[in-house]
C-alpha cells in the first residue's frame, strides 16, 4: 500500500509559517506600543483615571479596543490585496513628536492624543487606507479618553453647573419642595448640597456624548438626517440627564439624610445618570423614527393624490 500524503494533509503545515509571517509585524507593533505607552497609561490608571471626574477614561479605552477587535476581520478583508500607504510615515513621525513633547512636558492632551495618531499610522503602513477606514470609529472614539487641559475644563464647567443647578432648583420648587439656590449650592430643608464637577461638569458631558455616539454606531441607522439629528441632540440630552442626577441626589438627601446622599446612593445616582441618558437617547431616536415615517407617509399620500 502506498502511503502518499494527501494534498489536504500537506497544505495544513504550510499555513503555519504563513500565519506567523502575517502576525510578525503586528507583534512588533504591539511590543513597540507597550514600550511607549505602558508608562503613560499606568500613570493615568493610578492618577487621573482614579478620580470620579475622569472615571470614564478606562471605559472609553476598553470600548475602543473592543471595537478595534470587533472590526479586525472586516479590516483584514477590506485591505486584502490593497497597497499600503506611504502617508503613514509622516503621520507616524507627527504622532511620535507629539508623544515626545507631551511626555517630556507633561502635556497629557499631546501624550495620550499621540496614541491615536500612531495607531492610524500603523494601519496605513501595514494595511493601507482601507484598514484605516475600517477602524476609523474606534480611533475617533478614543478622543473621549484624552484628558482635557484643566483651564478649559474649569472655564466650561462652572457655567454648566450653574445651569444645571438653576434648572434643578426651579423644577423641585415648582413641585413644592422647600429649596433655594446660591450659585451652585442647593439648600433643601436643613441640608446644603454643592453641585460638584462630577455631577454636572464637562467630563460628564464628554462621557454621555461618547455613550450617544456608541449607540449610533451599534444601531447603524441608514438615515443621515437621523444620525446627525441624534448626534446634535445628545448635548441637550446629557444636560437633561445631569439635571435628573442632581435632582435625585437632592431628593435622596432631603428624604433620607446627608449620610444616604453621600454614601451608596450617591453612586446609585451616577447609574441613574447613565440609565436616564440612555433611555432619553432611545426615546428621542424613536421620535425621530416616527417623524421620518410620518413624513414618508405624507409624501406617499401626496404623490398618490397628484397621480
Amino acid at each position: 500500500m502506498n502511503s502518499h500524503n494527501s494534498p489536504a494533509a500537506c497544505a495544513e503545515p504550510t499555513n503555519v509559517p504563513n500565519r506567523l509571517a502575517d502576525l510578525a509585524p503586528w507583534l512588533v507593533v504591539l511590543a513597540g506600543l507597550c514600550f511607549l505607552y505602558a508608562p503613560s497609561f499606568i500613570d493615568l490608571f493610578t492618577g487621573l483615571w482614579s478620580m470620579d471626574e475622569q472615571a470614564h477614561g478606562p471605559i472609553v479605552l476598553g470600548v475602543s479596543l473592543w471595537l478595534m477587535h470587533h472590526n479586525w476581520p472586516q479590516m483584514l478583508q477590506a485591505s486584502k490585496g490593497r497597497p499600503t500607504s506611504a502617508i503613514g510615515w509622516p503621520v507616524l513621525v507627527f504622532g511620535l513628536l507629539l508623544y515626545v513633547l507631551g511626555r517630556s512636558q507633561d502635556i497629557l492632551i499631546f501624550e495620550i492624543g499621540s496614541f491615536i495618531w500612531v495607531l492610524a499610522a500603523v494601519a496605513l503602513l501595514l494595511r493601507g487606507s482601507a484598514a484605516l477606514k475600517a477602524q476609523w470609529f474606534a480611533l475617533f472614539f478614543m478622543l473621549f479618553m484624552i484628558p482635557l487641559p484643566g483651564t478649559v475644563v474649569d472655564m466650561l464647567t462652572m457655567p454648566m453647573k450653574m445651569a444645571v443647578s438653576y434648572v434643578a432648583e426651579h423644577i423641585l420648587f415648582g413641585v413644592g419642595y422647600p429649596i433655594a439656590r446660591s450659585g451652585v449650592i442647593l439648600q433643601i430643608g436643613q441640608y446644603k448640597l454643592l453641585v460638584a464637577d462630577a455631577c454636572a461638569g464637562l467630563h460628564t458631558l464628554f462621557t454621555l456624548e461618547a455613550l450617544g455616539l456608541l449607540y449610533l454606531k451599534l444601531v447603524r441607522h441608514d438615515s443621515l438626517f437621523r444620525n446627525i439629528a441624534l448626534g446634535v441632540l445628545i448635548v441637550p440630552i446629557s444636560f437633561t440627564a445631569n439635571v435628573i442626577r442632581v435632582m435625585v441626589l437632592t431628593l435622596i438627601t432631603y428624604h433620607f439624610g446627608d449620610a444616604a446622599g453621600q454614601g451608596f446612593l450617591h453612586g446609585f445616582a451616577g447609574m441613574v445618570l447613565f440609565v436616564s441618558a440612555l433611555l432619553i437617547i432611545i426615546g428621542v431616536d424613536w421620535l425621530l423614527q416616527c417623524g421620518a415615517r410620518t413624513s414618508m407617509h405624507r409624501k406617499l399620500d401626496r404623490d398618490v393624490s397628484q397621480a
